[in-house]
């Protein structure tokens, strides 16, 4: 907090702390005690600390006044906001969520949790660049298009559920997606990731034909294999019946055919049987596609006079209020 006009912040704390001695000198100058009962008998006690209620009402007046020459003093909320001066990357993912994804073979994790997980802690680490996000199931569908603003980013990711998109895996289709709507960039690095631990088997566009138009456009391709072969755990709510499913899948992966399509995009393949890899994969791209990132601090001033103005009224003309309507105080 900061003081447009601090001298009246000063003289209002100077106030609170002569008010006390200044009172105290004329008190014991104009006082007068005044037993109250019959002469010789118990003095009038009133039924509570009328000297503790005293005390409280002038407390509550030197916070109102206080409250006064706070106002007065231009009080003033200061914050700091970073302003980015370089663009960053647009960046668009393209999930797998298919069912098979639930398999439990990231360190106890499913592969759909720990993809998530990545793609957040990347989108954190690195708030200057554009991010969007392709879900592909049966069918495919832009989540987010590429932004900076990571609060609608999370918050469609936290949404995300496996199966949603039905259960099949359009890999063609969430490729030409991510494509549609990153061509219209002109940043200076554009990258688009493929997270997926399958085969294309829904949609009618063939992958590898998708992942062609990469180089065309200028965009550095990534294929992230996830997962592992064999019978893995799997557990997951299927988001249209609400069951659970439980068991084991036979996870059929072929990393070959997601090679090929890794290469007919002129792009980079990373294997991720492990949870470590996965990491591993996510840290090597979040490397190769850094940009240059330029920012700079501005201050920003929000005035709060007005709260310590109404505050100081309310306070003073409930004091007084008390002090005559139900005290019966009238100095």
């Amino acid at each position: 907090m900061a003081f447009e006009h601090p001298f009246f912040a000063i003289a209002g704390i100077l106030a609170l702390i002569t008010l006390p001695f200044l009172s105290r000198l004329m008190k014991d100058a104009l006082a007068i005690d005044v037993p109250l009962g019959p002469p010789g008998g118990t003095p009038f006690k009133p039924p509570y600390s009328f000297s503790l209620f005293m005390k409280a009402l002038r407390v509550t007046e030197c916070i109102g006044i206080l409250s006064l020459f706070i106002a007065a003093a231009g009080p003033l909320f200061l914050s700091s906001q970073t302003v980015w001066l370089s663009r960053g990357a647009d960046i668009i993912f393209v999930l797998d969520i298919s069912p098979s994804m639930a398999c439990l073979d990231m360190n106890n994790k499913s592969r759909f949790d720990a993809s998530k997980a990545l793609v957040r802690g990347f989108a954190e680490r690195r708030p200057s660049d554009n991010i969007g996000l392709v879900a592909v199931g049966k069918d495919a569908s832009l989540l987010t298009p590429p932004t900076v603003d990571r609060e609608a980013l999370f918050s469609r990711l936290d949404a995300l559920r496996l199966g949603e998109l039905g259960d099949g895996t359009a890999l063609g289709v969430g490729l030409a997606i991510a494509g549609l709507h990153i061509s219209g960039s002109n940043a200076a690095k554009k990258a688009v990731a493929l997270i997926t631990d399958g085969e294309n088997n829904a949609g009618s566009i063939n992958p590898a034909t998708a992942a062609g138009i990469f180089p065309e456009l200028g965009v550095n391709f990534w294929v992230i294999a996830v997962g592992s072969s064999g019978e893995i755990p799997i557990d997951y709510i299927d988001p249209f019946t609400k069951l659970r499913r439980t068991g084991f899948f036979e996870s059929r992966f072929d990393p070959e055919k997601l090679k090929q399509i890794a290469s007919r995009g002129n792009g980079t393949y990373a294997g991720a049987p492990s949870a470590d890899t996965f990491a591993e994969a996510f840290a090597l791209f979040d490397q190769r596609e850094l940009s240059i990132q330029r920012s700079g601090s501005v201050t920003k001033t929000k005035p709060v006079h007005s709260v310590f103005a109404i505050a100081a009224v309310l306070l003073i003309a409930a004091a007084r209020f008390i002090r005559r309507y139900i005290a019966g105080i009238f100095l």
